[in-house]
């Protein structure tokens, strides 16, 4: 009996599996011990799979440990629903305009990224539009620790650089509905053909374009993963306490509070809150941290 293949998965489409195999494609569906398992096949796991008897499908009979895992919350209940698998890198990508960035979404996003123990970028796209807000965005972020991108799919201002630095690494793309993610990631590798769509003139948000995560691979090396726009995302399985190390800014500052169970929400003697005090640390990134940190505080015990 020969060796099971080894794959990648691509995409999910009802109950079957695109799967990246060598230098082509399988479709592929869950053969009945792997679907007793506990953790749910998603995009960018890595599996095993065997042809079956009568050909066509394969099956998966085996999901490999997961070196990362994105989440998202399960609608109206508790719990959190895994995305994408074994990425390397997340990019928030976000706009000075149509639609106006929220500060505080693109927070969350960077620090669900530090919670799973994945790289974060911010890409500001569409910077042709408002340069002076494109700029704006970039130092916030930049003075908080991050590698920050401009570009403009439209114009192709920063594709290039961009197109470089995704090659070999598995890269999920995520943001607000509407800020081009599906567009720049056309750009990135034209042929791509991802659905795109305007932003809506009425409520001036984007409308989603993309109904799953798709691992698409590149052809310098590596997958990028496009992913629904995220109008909610929560925070799982980070103590309250270790929030604030989800900010690179807060980190330098954390040993020298003066309380070693500091908050930094009220305590005298927090560098954090004197760093903001200063303006070496931004005030809405702080805040950010207040209504993340009374999120946490909120959640319900795993046991209640």
């Amino acid at each position: 009996m020969s060796a099971p293949l080894e794959g990648t998965v691509l995409e999910r489409d009802g109950a079957t599996y695109r799967v990246a195999v060598g230098g082509g494609e399988v479709r592929a569906v869950l053969r009945k011990k792997a679907k007793r398992g506990e953790e749910r096949v998603v995009v960018g796991d890595d599996v095993a799979l065997e042809p079956e008897a009568q050909g066509g499908l394969h099956a998966i009979v085996s999901v490999q440990p997961r070196r990362s895992l994105l989440e998202r919350r399960v609608p109206e209940g508790r719990g959190a629903r895994p995305v994408v698998a074994n990425a390397d890198r997340v990019a928030v990508v976000t706009a000075p305009r149509d639609p106006l960035p929220v500060l505080q979404l693109l927070d969350r996003l960077l620090v669900v990224a530090a919670v799973n123990e994945i790289e974060a970028e911010v890409v500001v796209n569409k910077a042709d539009l408002d340069p002076e807000g494109a700029a704006a965005l970039a130092t916030r972020f930049g003075r908080a620790g991050y590698v920050v991108r401009q570009t403009s799919a439209k114009r192709g201002i920063g594709v290039d650089d961009f197109r470089a630095d995704l090659a070999g690494r598995v890269t999920v793309v995520t943001g607000p509905s509407g800020v081009g993610k599906s567009s720049l990631l056309n750009a990135i590798q034209p042929g791509l053909a991802l659905r795109t769509q305007e932003v809506s003139a009425r409520v001036g948000r984007g409308r989603h374009t993309t109904v799953g995560a798709l691992m698409v691979p590149l052809v310098a090396g590596g997958y990028i993963v496009d992913t629904p726009g995220f109008s909610e995302v929560g925070l799982w399985g980070v103590a309250p306490r270790e929030l604030a190390r989800c900010f690179p800014e807060f980190v330098p500052l954390l040993e020298q509070c003066r309380f070693a169970d500091c908050t930094h929400l009220r305590e005298p003697g927090c560098r954090v809150l004197a760093a903001v005090q200063a303006g070496s640390v931004s005030a809405d990134r702080h805040e950010s941290y207040v209504v993340l940190a009374a999120e946490l505080e909120a959640e319900p015990e795993a046991w209640e």
